[in-house]
């Protein structure tokens, strides 16, 4: 915390008295003042100045509060004698008002600018709607208990313009003098959240995104009767976060810089700033910086996950996440369980569902696991093996594993574990002992304690955890037994151990940072050095620390952020501070990676990476710094007083550049770098000394400078192997092609592959291809031309192919793929795996295809597999894709069966005829392919050995061998011979030729069988009333009046219009067409023609060379086609 420096100096002076009263418009950037005497200035910046825009006097009263609404078009002001004035931010009056009797204190508008809270000098809380129509009197039940004279202390209600940090967030902050506060997230919120600051409460403030309220005020100290100022820091569910003394003698105000970064606090004639360092939501791990923020338009949090290496970033959105912890290559997400989500791993013990979840996850966020719980994971911390979190009564570990580190065996062995082995429970208050003696009941967990815990940390062999009491509580992991308790003078906040466990940092609510011995350090262990010269840690103390990180790899060396400076620690010795305000992310390797947060959360969604920074401390940059000035062997003793892997390895690597090999050796053993000796074994086999400075260069990265080495020395063949080893195939094709002599047609090939690889690898298809054909990587040119979708050339690779080559098959998939059947039958043919093609073609509904392969390859099963298919689709009642099936596959008769079914069924819905007749034509015209079929077969089996007869009689034995249904393939045009003749009469009637269509009607008695009586007789006696043949008509009459099938109902009226007609009409033919129709030929019945419906008596006549039916070549020469069967006249 630091006065201020000023770096521009505005006095804005009011005429008439000390400004009491200061409000900032923050959309507009206007600066609202009122002085004592109620004289109130509205100020604008304009050119660098500021200067007085409006002016306004009431003369009558003081004004006491101010406020802009939520978009700064609107503010209120009130007066201490209860008037209310509201106006409009360009100097209009929009209503004002007297509140009687009430003296006013404060004012505060809502998100929406719906409704106005007045703050009475009394305590009292009213409100009113934004056109100052009262509408309650808030429920103050925060000052329950309280004594004396209260008075109101501030008033915020928070917009919500950065967001909410929980959908539900509480956002309306009320607070008294005496130190008792309530928020609300409503005006009538029947459930706020209570405070007691236990303070003396001068002003409250929320911050730019509603996370942390601040509360100024002062603070008597205990058992003295000075007082001081202090600023308490808390969550919007009242979480107590950090308190802030500040210095002076009168705290009268506060307030948040817009991003929340700093807090400006006015302190008798000072302005002091104190830096504030959010809480993030982050964490490190494998070189991922894992952070979350909130979107005012989303109620989830965004978490980023940065690949800092790369700089690329994965996000995912996590609702009501808690927090975010890191440890190795992992991350734990805590956050609520969502109630729609099945929750599979919740015990059976537990009725109710699990109430929060932890999300095992990698470094680009992908879950890996999950676990869910029903403690509050407050405080979670985590190790290599363990995830601990903590609520403030219980703690709780699971043991997570992950596959890739999981055998064979020890997969088996999780999954025999039981839950109990890898979750445990225990209370704070109990004392586990090492044993299996984690609590069962799983509700014991939620049992209070006196003594909460407050902060928790962990390595792989010990549990830390602290207690608000300031108690702190060591455990063995990971049998979890409790070794020791520790006590300290204040309330822990962080807690971290070193890299052995063998100390422990703790930073207090207050900032300050003590460490605690764990373990007795004998002295002069190794990596510890004296215990004198490391110091005495119980005096160890530094104020002001938000962050400290332990090294991995050096229980002594640790960092510490303080204000904004950084500070590394060695034996307890600082070494000179580094000015940052980052956060530590990592120390490792005597090098501090830090984040600069604060900067990359103005724009979280494009992070760069000059806000990553990575520090050398002393030690090595002294080392470096001696190596390049002063020698190597004076670094090398050095470096011997201060020995660290990384201080040997800059040593050998300086050795080498100069081929020290000896030197360098010493320290690639001192560092255990077992590649590097073996490097220093090979130059030493060396004979050329360009070439141990070639192959140095090399080790080091100079791949430009070495491979000009090797061709200075004419070794072109070493310059190709070190491309090929860093993959690098465009230059070593170079070096090919500009070589002279001879070239290695497979290191050619190689190396036209390596690239074509490279571009097929970024999904260049197009550029890959003539780098694949010039290495004859058929393969590979398979999947560029399928990428592609090139099939021209993919079949033109297949038909190039040899034949049972091992590529055919998978060409023959693609191909099927995409649907093309014929190419994938060729490939899979090609191959020799016929039945593979048979597949395809089924897959691909080329039933008749299919069919063709099979017999022509003998395979048996395509019959049996037909029928499934076809059931299948009868099962799902598509019959008439199940007829396609079959008429694809050549299997006629079957189509037909089926065929006849539907038309059957569609007659006895009665439906429209012609519709009818055009099923039984489909039917009977696939027993006519039958037919075909059966003499071409018998014609290829005779292989023209035999006369046309025998093959016609051949073929009809054939048919009667194996049709099981002779009424089908004999009488095939029945049913389409009978629709026929039953609309031909009807359109002959209503052409007004009722003889003919009496005639019509006459052939359909022979139709019985297939169209119900009752259509054809009453047909009948339609036409035949018609033609007034009633002789005929009351023969129909009769046929009617006898049917069964009639009801007694209709039978009645058919006898009803037989009396008005008869006795009207006697029952004689006047023409004569019954002896006609029936007369028959010398040779039996005569056919009749299906344009007319006569008996053809004619010697000539045309037959229809599809469905064999006659009609008379006069007649039949008005048609392009047949009138039964519709086919083409030849």
């Amino acid at each position: 915390m630091s006065k201020i420096k000023m770096i521009s100096l505005f006095i804005l002076e009011t005429p008439s008295g000390a400004v009491q009263v200061v409000t900032w418009n923050e959309r507009n950037e206007k600066l609202t003042t009122s002085d004592q005497n109620g004289l109130i200035i509205v100020w604008m910046l304009y050119k660098g100045a500021w200067y007085e825009e409006m002016i306004n006097n009431r003369n009558k009263s003081v004004v006491r509060s101010m406020s802009w609404n939520a978009d700064g078009q609107k503010i209120c002001i009130v007066y201490e004698d209860g008037a209310v004035i509201v106006g409009s931010v360009d100097g209009n009056r929009i209503w004002g008002k007297e509140l009687k009797g009430s003296q006013l204190a404060h004012v505060a508008w809502s998100p929406d600018s719906k409704i106005l809270l007045f703050g009475m000098a009394n305590g009292e809380v009213h409100i009113y709607d934004n056109q100052g129509n009262f509408i309650m009197k808030m429920n103050i039940s925060c000052l329950a208990g309280a004594t004396g004279a209260v008075s109101l202390a501030g008033i915020h209600w928070y917009a919500g313009a950065g967001g909410y940090s929980e959908p539900d967030s509480p956002c309306l902050a009320i607070c008294f003098d005496n130190g008792r506060c309530q928020i609300m997230r409503y005006e009538n919120d029947e459930n706020p959240v209570y405070i007691d600051a236990l303070m003396n409460v001068i002003s409250i403030q929320w911050n730019h995104c509603g996370s942390v309220l601040a509360v100024a005020g002062s603070l008597r100290a205990t058992n003295m009767d000075k007082e001081f100022n202090v600023v308490q820091f808390y969550t919007p569910f009242g979480e107590h976060l950090r308190t802030l003394k500040v210095s002076g003698k009168h705290l009268s105000g506060i307030s948040w810089e817009g991003g929340g970064l700093r807090i400006a606090l006015a302190v008798d004639s000072y302005i002091y700033f104190a830096n504030i360092r959010p809480d993030y939501k982050w964490g490190y791990c494998c070189s991922t910086v894992v952070y979350a923020y909130t979107k005012p338009e989303r109620q989830e949090y965004c978490v980023v996950y940065w690949d800092t290496k790369n700089n690329e970033k994965f996000v995912k959105y996590v609702k009501n996440l808690i927090s975010i912890t890191t440890s190795g290559d992992f991350c734990i997400l805590a956050s609520k369980a969502d109630e729609k989500q099945p929750q599979d791993d919740v015990g059976s013990e537990t009725m109710n569902l699990a109430r929060y979840v932890l999300i095992l996850c990698n470094s680009i966020g992908t879950p890996l696991d999950s676990k869910y719980i029903d403690i509050e994971p407050l405080f979670v911390t985590m190790t290599r093996t363990h995830v601990i979190t903590a609520s403030k009564e219980a703690f709780y570990l699971w043991q997570y594993r992950v596959a890739k580190k999981l055998t064979a065996l020890e997969i088996n062995q999780v999954t025999r574990t039981k839950k109990g082995g890898r979750e445990r429970f225990y209370h704070i208050d109990s004392n586990p002992s090492g044993g299996n003696d984690d609590d069962p009941d799983i509700s014991n967990a939620f049992a209070t304690t006196r003594d909460p815990i407050c902060c928790i940390t962990a390595t792989d062999k010990t549990l830390i955890v602290g207690r608000e009491s300031g108690i702190i509580q060591r455990y063995t992991l990971p049998n979890v037994a409790l070794v020791q308790k520790y006590s300290s003078n204040s309330r822990a906040h962080y807690l971290s151990l070193n890299c052995n466990s063998s100390r422990l940092a703790i930073i207090d609510i207050s900032g300050l940072l003590t460490l605690l011995d764990l373990e007795v350090r004998p002295p002069g262990s190794e990596g510890t050095g004296d215990q004198a010269a490391a110091g005495d840690p119980s005096k160890f103390e530094r104020k002001d620390v938000w962050d400290l990180k332990w090294a991995n790899d050096n229980p002594d060396l640790f960092a510490v952020m303080e204000k904004t400076r950084m500070y590394v620690f060695r034996n307890l010795d600082p070494e000179e501070p580094i000015q940052t305000s980052g956060y530590i992310c990592n120390f490792e390797d005597l090098e501090i990676k830090s984040v600069l947060l604060d900067e990359i959360m103005k724009n979280p969604e494009r992070p760069n990476k000059d806000n990553l920074f990575n520090f050398e401390i002393r030690s090595l940059r002294d080392s470096r710094a001696l190596i390049e000035k002063v020698g190597i062997e004076d670094a090398s003793q050095f470096i011997e007083d201060n020995p660290h892997p990384r201080l040997w390895h800059l040593l050998a690597e300086a050795a080498l550049q100069k081929l020290d090999l000896k030197t360098a050796e010493e320290a690639f053993v001192r560092c255990k770098d077992y590649p590097g000796i073996q490097f220093v074994k090979r130059l030493g086999n060396l004979q050329s000394e360009p070439m141990k400075q070639a192959e140095v260069a090399a080790y080091f990265g100079r791949f430009e400078e070495a491979e000009s080495m090797y061709l200075h020395m004419d070794r072109r063949d070493l310059a190709i192997n070190l491309r090929i080893k860093l993959g690098d195939w465009f230059k070593v094709l170079q070096l090919l092609d500009t070589g002279s002599g001879y070239s290695d047609d497979a290191l050619l090939a190689q190396a036209n592959n390596g690239i074509g690889d490279y571009f097929a690898d970024r999904q260049k298809w197009v550029k890959a291809v003539p780098y694949y054909l010039k290495g004859r990587n058929q393969e590979r040119l398979a999947d560029c031309y399928y990428k592609l979708e090139d099939y021209n050339g993919l079949e033109q690779l297949a038909a190039d192919l040899p034949e049972n080559h091992k590529l055919l098959p998978e060409i023959g998939e693609m191909f099927a793929t995409v649907g093309m059947c014929e190419q994938a039958v060729k490939a899979y043919l090609k191959s020799n795996q016929p039945k593979a093609a048979v597949d395809t073609c089924v897959h691909l509904n080329q039933w008749n295809k299919a069919v063709e392969l099979a017999r022509a390859h003998n395979m048996k099963e395509i019959k049996s597999l037909l029928s499934k298919y076809a059931s299948h689709l009868l099962e799902e009642n598509k019959t008439l894709e199940a007829v396609e099936l079959y008429r694809k596959a050549h299997h006629f008769l079957d189509a037909a069966k089926l065929m006849f079914k539907v038309a059957d069924k569609e007659a006895k819905k009665m439906s429209r005829p012609l519709r009818v007749k055009k099923l039984y034509v489909l039917a009977a015209q696939l027993v006519e392919d039958y037919h075909e079929q059966v003499k071409a077969s018998q014609q290829i089996k005779a292989k023209g050995k035999k006369s046309e007869a025998t093959f016609a009689l051949a073929g009809l034995l054939e048919e009667d061998a194996t049709s099981s249904d002779n009424r089908i393939v004999d009488s095939a045009w029945r049913g389409a011979e009978a629709y026929h003749f039953f609309l031909l009469a009807q359109r002959q009637l209503h052409a007004g030729y009722p003889e003919n269509a009496t005639r019509t009607a006459l052939h359909l008695r022979e139709y019985e069988d297939v169209i119900p009586a009752v259509e054809i007789y009453s047909l009948l006696a339609l036409c035949s009333a018609a033609n007034r043949s009633f002789g005929t008509c009351s023969k129909a009459f009769i046929k009617l009046e006898s049917l069964e099938s009639l009801s007694s109902e209709q039978r009645q009226l058919y006898e009803d219009l037989a009396l008005q007609i008869f006795t009207k009409y006697p029952p004689k033919d006047s023409r004569v067409v019954e002896a006609q129709h029936s007369s028959e030929g010398a040779e039996g019945k005569l056919p009749t023609c299906i344009v007319t419906g006569r008996p053809i008596q004619e010697y000539q006549f045309w037959m229809c060379s599809v469905c064999k039916h006659c009609a008379l070549e006069q007649e039949i020469s008005k048609y392009n086609c047949c009138p039964l069967c519709h086919s083409a006249l030849v």
